[in-house]
């Protein structure tokens, strides 16, 4: 079983279970294809998170966060005139695209659980649609409408995403990427090692240099993606796994925990939408002051998820009342996929250029979209992520697993930016505490409290489709709610999962019905 929020890349990894692969395999077939199918969203030259689960049952954590160049100072940026990092163009390419580095521990680790394919068999679908091109999403089209003021002077945007009169190109339209494809095709000879080490790795940091980037090749050579301990809760009806900082899987597992915690009985009511979005606003206190670059935490993540510690955030919980907002949001765009066989592996895993269209800057010896994750830092030493040369920056992306009582195990995950913790858990709460089906877990009207992806209002929204009586209960309880004209609105995020269902039960997966996508299954 496979989930994407786009089609061509939810196949890519359904061939690849067809001809035999495993999970991670299909994963990453599905992770090089919407690198180039979803451009505004994902690219190579962004970061990836994977949460993988053996066939024992142990779930393991892959770490593909770039750092800050050596040369992202507090003084390069100051002496050049700014009080924040540019969101777009070349100075906000300033953090390494971490996401590749990811796809060689995943390559690892699918090997070690028996799978044979090549890198060159997994990017062969990427590689093909880059070189015939893209059929243009709605969701392109409309952010490239959106954004195309701040990004049509950003030097290589033009020549990739836009038409040559500077026009965003209709829906439909099809876009190549022929340096994408020369690159993604010497990497599946040479081996994605040459992404920073060979050769595309001596093009990407000479144009790097070349459009003023802080990044240079000695960054490049250094990065390596890392392995580490995933976090871990337990709740009275699943166990939870997510990532830890510098993402913000914390405030994922910490909303699930305290909602547990609330003693709600049934769903989509008062009590179940005020408790998780009171859940949320307590998990994002806790995340603003404590999530930071893994190597430079000053409080233990896991301290948070004891049950002592939610006991007492729950108990700060109103059941009628809502905490006054709003507090700082973050941005971000995102894809989440997953992929399960039937040996037991499965794959949550999330990559992003953060904003729409990431930095903007097109590399053009490669072909590669750069992120712009960088401008998450602050130009403040004493905040609590500044710039540092070598310093990863906070994260919105966290994918996110479970594991319930009868043995149904659950990759799950979203885009989204703020809102990624917040639909996470709506959709579980409702498949998992309540009982709702996954595909109408998934569908239902939702919320988001905060800045999300391509907006950036903070307080409450919600889908025009929602209750409009409860809407109005939210709001007599003090919550700031706002009532988007669309129905349903992919300012929700995309969300998706895919489920191991215990025995021979079989799979089961779906994906969000906002997005270009859907799960597929051999």
């Amino acid at each position: 079983m496979v989930a994407t929020p786009h089609w061509l890349a939810t196949e890519a990894g359904r061939a690849v279970l067809e001809e035999g692969g495993n999970a991670v395999e299909a994963a990453l077939a599905a992770a090089a294809a919407i690198a180039v199918v979803y451009p505004h969203m994902t690219h190579m030259g962004g970061d990836g998170f994977w949460l993988i689960r053996d066939p024992a049952g142990r779930v393991s954590y892959i770490e593909a966060a770039g750092f800050a160049g050596a040369k992202a100072t507090v003084p390069f940026y100051r002496d050049r005139g700014f009080d924040a990092i540019p969101a777009r163009g070349p100075l906000a390419a300033l953090t390494l695209p971490g996401q590749v580095g990811g796809w060689m521990l995943a390559h690892e680790a699918a090997r070690a659980f028996g799978g044979r394919m090549p890198v060159r068999r997994l990017l062969e679908p990427a590689i093909g649609h880059a070189r015939a091109g893209v059929p243009v999403s709605g969701s392109q089209h409309r952010l490239t409408v959106e954004k195309r003021a701040e990004l049509a002077d950003v030097p290589g945007f033009r020549d990739i995403f836009l038409e040559p009169d500077g026009t965003a190109p209709a829906v439909g339209t099809v876009k190549r990427n022929e340096r994408l494809a020369d690159t993604l095709e010497h990497l599946s000879g040479a081996g994605l090692e040459d992404f920073y080490r060979g050769d595309v790795g001596r093009e990407i940091a000479t144009d790097l240099e070349r459009a003023g980037s802080p990044v240079t090749r000695a960054d490049l050579e250094s990065y390596r993606a890392v392995t580490r301990d995933p976090l871990r809760v337990k709740l009275a009806n699943m166990e939870l796994w997510s990532s830890p900082p510098p993402t913000q899987g914390l405030a994922t597992l910490m909303i699930l925990s305290l909602f547990d915690r609330l003693g709600v009985a049934q769903p989509e009511g008062f009590a179940h939408i005020h408790g998780l979005i009171e859940a949320t606003k307590r998990a994002f206190l806790v995340r603003d002051r404590v999530v930071t670059d893994f190597d430079h935490l000053t409080h233990d993540p896991t301290a948070f998820l004891t049950p002592a510690a939610l006991a007492r955030e729950a108990a700060a919980i109103d059941p009628r009342r809502a905490l006054p907002w709003p507090h700082k949001a973050a941005r971000g765009d995102t894809v989440w996929l997953g992929a399960a066989d039937k040996s037991g592996v499965c794959v949550s895993y999330i990559q992003s250029i953060y904003w729409e269209f990431g930095s903007g800057l097109v590399l053009p010896s490669t072909g590669v979209l750069m992120q712009n994750r960088g401008t998450s830092f602050s130009l403040d030493p004493r905040a609590r992520n500044p710039l540092q040369p070598g310093r990863r920056p906070f994260h919105t992306l966290n994918p996110g697993m479970a594991l319930l009582p009868d043995g149904r195990f659950i990759a799950f995950g979203t885009m989204g930016g703020e809102g990624q913790p917040q639909t996470n858990a709506a959709v579980m709460s409702r498949y998992a505490m309540f009982g709702v089906p996954l595909g109408e877990a998934i569908a239902r009207p939702r919320w988001v409290l905060g800045r999300t992806w391509g907006s950036d209002t903070v307080n409450l929204r919600v889908e025009g489709a929602f209750d409009g009586g409860l809407a109005e209960q939210l709001a007599g309880a003090g919550h700031d709610v706002e009532i988007l004209a669309e129905p349903f609105s992919d300012m929700m995020g995309h969300a998706g999962a895919v489920i191991l269902h215990p025995g021979r039960a079989g799979l089961e997966g779906a994906h969000d019905p906002r997005s270009d996508g859907g799960a597929r299954g051999v």
